[in-house]
């Protein structure tokens, strides 16, 4: 797959769709590669006339990591914001959004479809307040405004997505991968166990391991400033998207995220938790593709 350098990183990405068609910008999770958009669903919302880009985030797969800047100190981090002193992260969600917009000018794209999920809809509300005018659309995916009286994660899902591999080989690394997509993953449209073993055997096979890169990311989502209030600034028409059994960001994270953005689209999705799975895809493409397609229309 092609790179480009942008914001001082080199930046993996994909595209689908022709180049003329409007873009729709793909931001993925924590500790996600950008291979958890799911192939077939790039190549269906091409098919319904769009540019489909996904990428990986900067700390993952085969983007730039960072590892000149270190491991965080976790534990100091998350007692800085449990009591409210300033926070020191080798670098913020703001940083990542503009590799985002970094993506988009090195590729000649000046406006698209901002869609992120988890983390990388976090990224994407900051790009659509930051950049408003590069933003034709923003859809948020199982996401938070990250203000802090919201539900915590059940505590099963978060250790599954906190606890590393028993060590840095190839199966223990799958094995891991399993343990946290069995976790956070949707009742109601649950993966086969084939289907998750090739999936882990993909992203463990693709990129190497790295784990303090995670650890950099995870240390931007921590001190992150909660965006509810700046949320109210957001013009671009807006869909958020959510499952109802999310074990890890509660579905309250994406309806305060609906109810902080003016005229926000909410869909509460029953049985979806917090991932991927190929029973999926046609409710991410019908959601998705229907929505920036009316915006287009408009």
């Amino acid at each position: 797959m092609p790179q480009v350098r942008a914001n001082g990183i080199d930046i993996e990405y994909e595209s689908f769709g022709r180049d003329a068609d409007p873009a729709i910008l793909l931001i993925m999770g924590f500790g996600a590669q950008m291979t958890m958009w799911r192939t077939e669903m790039c190549e269906a919302l091409a098919a319904r006339g769009f540019r489909v880009i996904r990428f990986d985030n900067r700390d993952i797969g085969k983007s730039t990591h960072l590892m000149d800047k270190g491991a965080p100190d976790m534990a100091g981090l998350m007692m800085k914001v449990m009591t409210g002193q300033p926070t020191d992260a080798p670098y913020t969600l703001e940083d990542m959004a503009d590799d985002a917009a970094g993506l988009l000018t090195a590729l000649g794209i000046e406006r698209a479809h901002i869609v992120g999920a988890s983390m990388g809809g976090m990224i994407a509300q900051i790009f659509a307040l930051r950049r408003p005018g590069r933003t034709k659309s923003l859809v948020t995916i199982m996401s938070t405004t990250g203000r802090r009286d919201l539900p915590p994660a059940k505590p099963e899902a978060m250790a599954a997505l906190m606890t590393p591999p028993a060590s840095p080989a190839r199966e223990d690394r799958i094995a891991a991968a399993l343990r946290t997509w069995r976790a956070i993953g949707s009742p109601g449209f649950a993966a086969t166990d084939a289907e998750l073993l090739a999936d882990a055997a993909r992203d463990v096979d693709r990129a190497p391991f790295e784990p303090t890169g995670v650890a950099r990311q995870m240390a931007a989502i921590l001190s992150a400033s909660p965006r509810h209030e700046a949320l109210k600034a957001v013009r671009a028409p807006t869909l958020v998207l959510h499952g109802a059994d999310d074990p890890l960001i509660p579905k309250a994270g994406g309806e305060d995220t609906a109810a902080s953005i003016p005229g926000a689209e909410l869909v509460l999705v029953p049985g979806m938790g917090h991932d991927f799975t190929a029973k999926l895809t046609p409710v991410y493409v019908d959601n998705i593709g229907g929505f920036v397609s009316r915006v287009e229309a408009s």
